[in-house]
């Protein structure tokens, strides 16, 4: 039986987990609210990149990704910044929607599966 390994956990969630060969990140979401979307979706980027690589992976080996906008109007923004960011020809399924964040100021949250 495979062993379920939490990263970061708290005590409502964990920041990930891993199972087998896929890691099952939580959505990430910026620091700093005050930045616009693009400032917003580069520090979730990098939040991701961080804790792709505490459970040993990185941005080409992701599978899927959710993408949460506080405003669709904001989609182009959000698709700028992602595609400096990912790997061409390493681009994983994804799904971008708008959504009520629970913080007014959010502008985004991300969230993805990745392989090991």
């Amino acid at each position: 039986m495979s062993t379920v390994i939490r990263i970061d956990p708290g005590p409502r969630m964990s920041e990930a987990s891993v199972f087998g060969d896929r890691m099952y990140l939580s959505g990430m979401i910026p620091e700093d609210t005050s930045l616009d979307v693009t400032g917003q979706v580069k520090q979730a980027l990098a939040e991701i990149d961080a804790l792709l690589k505490k459970g040993g992976s990185d941005k080409t080996r992701i599978l899927s990704a959710v993408i949460w906008l506080r405003d669709i109007g904001d989609f182009a923004a959000m698709n700028a910044v992602w595609d400096a960011w990912v790997v061409p020809g390493q681009t994983p399924a994804r799904a971008t929607v708008q959504a009520h964040l629970n913080d007014p100021k959010m502008k985004v949250e991300i969230m993805v599966v990745a392989a090991i």
